[in-house]
């Protein structure tokens, strides 16, 4: 005998022991599975009277929170069934007008609106937390008569606009949550306007539908194409009926739509009737679709996959590529969702770009997170992926956005109990990922490619066919009569017409359910015919997953074994054993080489340029790089430093262009633009230099104290700040130099002013005998990567003789001005806590430099800025210098 057999047993004893018993506990167990049955023929009843109910209204939605209509698309120059509303926030939880506003996007596939403002932990509930302004866009059930997929391009453009509009003090560009569906509606249109949408999160969006391991993507192929969706919308009268969508939702996973989903009401009877309710007014709002739009989405982007190869276009040619989308992309996905798997939420990525550095060059942002078992509508409904997830996208927003462009990995874990600096459950790091981790999750396969490429190929004969023989007698024989029958006998409809108020049992069941309720006899939870119950339960879900197991598999099968054939191959193009990709790399435009050339040649004169920020910046991305990942606690250190310093309002802009120049530069350069710092400090004081050292080390110091940081993050601590001593020393030897040789330097000023022939190289240190007035000036470190244009930062032998005659007497009148005492400006605090606050990739303003700067920002200008500079001033640099030098230093003699 079995341990299990054994227990078995066991738990049986007592009733067979004792006949009483055993009558009382089979009585109770049939008392309550009758009630149960009872209740749950109610709680059918009333989701029935739900989904008839919302039939008569207008505007159908599942939003948990109020609103006010904002625009209509239907007012629109290409009107759309589409809305845009605004959250009225409750009042106490005030929007801060200064803070972006989000757009949440609904998915207009077979249900209605609302899924993403559902509960008030949801995308809509955490944007209205962070004390976002948030607007919802949501849809009619029926379309506009010739409504396409690109007026709803358009129109989400529109709202784009309208939201940004409503928000002028908004410190930065609108963000804009795309829901399955809707996802890729939202990147087509930001990819054609790309500067007016700020970052997009995709929650569960397919992107790239021939990847993954996805059984639905076999149906297009298995059906023969899309002839049968035309079909369907002709028998519609020119409208597909969503609830055909939301059957193929559903024939993904037989065991819940089959038996757990009812199941689970019937044996929670007494809880369940609320959150079932509420979840069967979303899951039965079927919508309609315009035959053309239903058709497009089959065609382009179901069978064709052609978004993400950039081979779509609008109708007035433009190309829709993805690459053109400038802000930060957030894509967040699910290995438990059967509908959109990471690897068709990502496999746009490895279809586009070839490599890291594609990714930089098109100056692209992604940051992607992936859970381990949520289901596709637990992304927007979930209560724990909306307190933690989507919380922590709307609270760090503003940090992503300032991300340098390239590839991010996120993740959301709880944080740790000593922590300090951040007052939150759940901590968001972010660490730098690659191309090649992504392709690991999306695992592309060319072959399987081919075989798609051969099912599209088919579709296209197919769906000629059929426009050429039958849907002209279909279309005859259609009427808005035939297709309001064919809508009332659709299956998924059919299943809620049938259980109403209307039915003659149905107020008879009422009337029970409320007296079950008044005298409910509940069994006990160790009844073993319960546990019996649940047992059975178990095992049916256990068969039907079987059964779907089995049926996936078969799918895949038949689709690769009549898909791969040669003939269907030769359809496609293709022979046996070619390489050639089915969908071949977008490719890159001559005007796109022309700009990386451009950027590249630019980057190599930006080694030494720069100051005080681009310093900072350097520094801090030196330190952070150490570190496997970097987390918002960052941010709020900087954030307390801010407040310190008082640096007043940032330009988020300003502050994002140049976190992503300077990363590109130390990209470009290595470890030579660390080794330009001190040059970049040259023209500033001691004072500025040394607090923003200062604040360096309290942001890194802010946030090792809470973790212990690694030997390598220590080192280059060690060496950005010595980096900024011993440049902020430098500036103390100049000043000091300048201060007692004034009256000498004086008199030399005025007497090269008329005889100098040539001026020293600002790339190279004079001896303190000849040049004692002149401030020390780091010497520029020379680029890694030589450009076809000379840099920025040249020395003296690089500068023709003749250049170098006609810079000398600027030269010399700057070392004249140094006569006077260094001044210190009156807020230095202020301008160097703005200019380093921003430096672990959050924000900051750029503080403008003193009104009066010493001898070395003039030498270093008019040296540094290469032969070029100098031959465009030419001679007339030289007789201006000639006919004011003397009496300018008398002047300054004479105030000395």
């Amino acid at each position: 005998m079995t341990d299990k057999s054994r227990d078995d047993s066991t738990a049986w004893s007592p009733w067979t022991t004792n006949p009483w018993n055993l009558g009382q506990t089979v009585s109770s167990y049939f008392v309550d599975a009758w009630q149960r049955a009872i209740l749950y023929a109610d709680i059918e009843r009333q989701v029935g009277d739900q989904y008839q109910a919302q039939r008569k209204v207008e505007v159908p939605n599942v939003l948990n929170f109020p609103a006010e209509l904002v625009m209509s698309g239907l007012t629109l120059p290409r009107p759309v069934n589409y809305l845009m509303v605004r959250i009225q926030a409750p009042e106490d939880q005030p929007t801060d007008p200064s803070k972006r506003p989000f757009l949440v996007v609904d998915p207009r596939a077979g249900h209605g609106p609302g899924i993403g403002g559902f509960k008030s932990d949801s995308e809509i509930g955490a944007a209205l937390q962070a004390g976002h302004p948030c607007y919802f866009v949501g849809f009619l059930p029926d379309p506009v008569p010739g409504q396409t997929v690109e007026d709803v391009m358009r129109a989400h453009a529109a709202f784009v606009s309208k939201a940004a509009e409503l928000h002028p003090e908004s410190q930065g560009k609108p963000v804009v949550i795309g829901n399955c569906q809707a996802g890729w509606q939202v990147m087509m249109a930001a990819a054609v306007w790309p500067e007016l949408f700020g970052p997009l999160i995709l929650a569960g969006a397919p992107v790239s539908y021939w990847a993954g391991r996805n059984p639905m993507r076999y149906a297009g192929g298995l059906l023969g194409g899309s002839w049968l969706t035309a079909m369907t919308s002709d028998l519609g009268n020119g409208r597909f009926d969503g609830a055909w969508l939301v059957k193929n939702f559903e024939n993904l996973d037989p065991a819940n739509t089959l038996w757990s989903k009812q199941y689970n009401v019937y044996a929670k009877a007494d809880t369940e009737a609320e959150r079932y309710i509420g979840f069967e007014k979303y899951w039965g709002g079927y919508v309609f679709l315009n035959d053309v739009e239903m058709q497009y989405i089959v065609d382009n982007l179901f069978i064709g996959n052609k978004l993400s190869t950039a081979q779509l276009m609008t109708s007035d040619g433009i190309r829709i590529d993805l690459r053109n989308i400038r802000s930060p992309i957030v894509v967040f996905s699910s290995f438990g969702d059967n509908i959109t798997p990471p690897a068709q939420a990502l496999g746009w990525i490895t279809d586009l770009y070839l490599d890291d550095d594609d990714v930089r060059s098109h100056d692209q942002t992604i940051v992607y997170t992936t859970h381990d078992r949520i289901g596709h509508l637990g992304i927007f409904v979930s209560g724990s992926v909306g307190s933690k997830e989507h919380r922590k996208f709307a609270s760090t927003i503003d940090q992503i956005d300032l991300l340098p462009a390239g590839i991010y990995r996120a993740t959301v874990e709880e944080t740790p109990d000593d922590d300090t600096l951040l007052n939150d459950p759940y901590l968001m790091s972010v660490r730098q990922s690659n191309l090649a981790e992504i392709a690991e999750i999306v695992q592309p396969d060319p072959e399987s490619d081919r075989r798609f490429a051969a099912a599209a190929r088919l579709s296209e004969i197919n769906l000629a066919f059929y426009k050429s023989t039958v849907q002209p007698w279909v279309k005859a024989f259609s009427t808005p009569y035939t297709a309001a029958l064919l809508e009332a006998v659709n299956p998924m409809r059919l299943s809620y017409e049938s259980w109403t108020s209307a039915n003659p049992l149905a107020a008879t069941i009422h009337e029970w359910a409320e007296r079950i309720g008044e005298q409910r006899q509940a069994v006990e939870q160790d009844n073993p015919l319960l546990e019996a119950q649940e047992n059975f339960s178990d095992a049916m879900e256990r068969v039907l997953n079987n059964y779907r197991d089995r049926r996936d598999s078969i799918y895949q099968i038949w689709f690769d074994t009549v898909y791969g054939s040669p003939l269907m191959m030769a359809l496609a193009g293709h022979a046996p054993g070619e390489s050639t990709p089915a969908r071949p790399h977008p490719g890159s435009s001559p005007e796109h080489l022309a700009f990386v050339r451009q950027q590249m040649h630019r980057l190599d004169g930006l080694l030494n340029e720069g100051g005080l920020l681009e310093a900072a910046l350097r520094g801090l991305f030196h330190i952070v790089k150490q570190r496997d990942s970097v987390d918002e606690r960052y941010h709020h250190a900087a954030m307390r430093l801010r407040e310190q310093y008082d640096t007043g309002k940032v330009d988020i802009e300003k502050m994002r262009a140049a976190i992503r120049e300077q990363a590109l530069v130390l990209a470009h350069h290595g470890h030579k633009a660390i080794e330009a710092i001190p040059h970049l400090l040259s023209g500033h004081t001691p004072e500025e230099i040394r607090l923003v050292a200062s604040l360096i080390k309290k942001l890194i110091t802010a946030v090792d104290e809470q973790d212990a940081p690694p030997e390598a993050v220590v080192k280059a601590s060690e060496e950005v700040l010595g980096l900024f001593e011993a440049a902020a020393k430098q500036q103390e030897q100049a000043g000091q130099s300048a201060n007692a040789d004034t009256k000498p330097v004086v008199n030399t000023a005025t007497k090269t002013a008329a005889k100098s022939k040539t001026a020293p190289s600002a790339g190279k240190t004079q001896p303190a005998a000849k040049a004692a007035a002149k401030p020390a000036v780091a010497e520029p470190v020379k680029p890694v990567v030589k450009s076809a244009a000379k840099p920025l930062a040249q020395t003296a032998a690089d500068v023709p003789a003749k250049v170098r005659e006609t810079t000398a007497k600027p030269v010399e009148k700057a070392e004249a001005k140094t006569a006077a005492p260094n001044k210190v400006p009156a807020a230095p605090a202020k301008a160097a806590a703005e200019k380093a606050a921003p430096a672990s990739g959050v924000s900051s303003v750029s503080a403008k430099s003193p009104a009066k700067t010493s001898a070395s920002q003039s030498a270093t200008a008019n040296t540094a800025a290469g032969p070029k500079q100098g031959a465009a001033k030419g001679s007339g640099a030289v007789s201006k210098s000639a006919s004011t030098g003397g009496a300018a230093a008398r002047n300054r003699q004479r105030k000395s």
